[in-house]
């Protein structure tokens, strides 16, 4: 699989958080560390841990700054069937990428790391975000049938053809989740979820910014709702945009070929 972690201005937290993160993943995989900018001050950090271990690598996002442009090309740039998108905050439980990951190897298109079902908890964070994300997450799991109480969680696993197949149109924020959730309902795919424990941000600082994405997580979210769609229009609306890995040295380059 590959891990996807998008970061900005992580610095040294980083270190914690890929240290978990190495311990407890056993299965095959890939960690690619996307960051915006060469400036970055994560990427010192993370080429130390590459050069000890293989499985990790700095990725430099190429499509434009953001979170959501981060993940679309570390997922164009994911070599594995199945990709794992997580925070480097420390939110996210590391001990369940495995499981996410073997649920989308069993046949789901989605697999989602859930804080509203039996079992998973939400400890911290806004209020507010708390309360709408919880409201959003039950009335799609109860109404549109997404598979997930926990539509807008950023921590889920993804089959890698899929994502490329009906394309990412988000830009902005971490709706990615949200968006790939309700085409997979669309498309009358499978959606499965596990229960998880989600911890406030315990490392750094949230880059979270409930005004500006708003408009993006209530845009899919009504999305959700609509009449069976074939995989043909869903990849009409949004043109996958192959980012194409580069040649490495065996010193681990960091450049890719883009055709977006």
């Amino acid at each position: 699989m590959s891990v996807i972690v998008p970061v900005y201005d992580e610095g040294e937290a980083i270190l914690r958080c890929l240290e978990r993160m190495l311990r407890e993943v056993l299965l095959p995989a890939e960690v690619l560390v996307v960051h915006d900018t060469p400036e970055d001050t994560t990427v010192p950090y993370v080429e130390e841990v590459a050069r000890t271990d293989p499985r990790v690598r700095a990725v430099l996002n190429t499509y434009g700054r953001g979170p959501a442009n981060a993940i679309r090309f570390g997922i164009d740039a994911a070599r594995a069937p199945v990709v794992v998108v997580t925070m480097a905050d420390g939110c996210d439980d590391p001990r369940q990428i495995d499981e996410l990951a073997r649920l989308v190897d069993r046949g789901v298109v989605v697999a989602a790391a859930s804080r509203y079902m039996p079992g998973g908890q939400q400890v911290g964070g806004p209020r507010l975000k708390r309360l709408m994300s919880r409201w959003a997450g039950r009335s799609l799991y109860t109404f549109a049938r997404v598979g997930t109480r926990d539509a807008t969680n950023s921590f889920k696993a993804y089959d890698t053809a899929f994502v490329r197949e009906v394309g990412i149109e988000s830009r902005t924020g971490f709706e990615i989740g949200l968006e790939l959730t309700a085409k997979a309902t669309r498309l009358r795919l499978p959606v499965a979820e596990i229960p998880t424990i989600w911890l406030d941000r315990p490392l750094g600082e949230s880059h979270f910014d409930l005004g500006r994405f708003l408009p993006g997580y209530l845009r899919w979210y009504f999305f959700a709702y609509g009449r069976r769609l074939s995989r043909e229009s869903l990849a009409g609306r949004a043109a996958p945009t192959g980012a194409v890995p580069a040649q490495r040295d065996p010193q681990g380059s960091t450049e890719f070929e883009t055709t977006a």
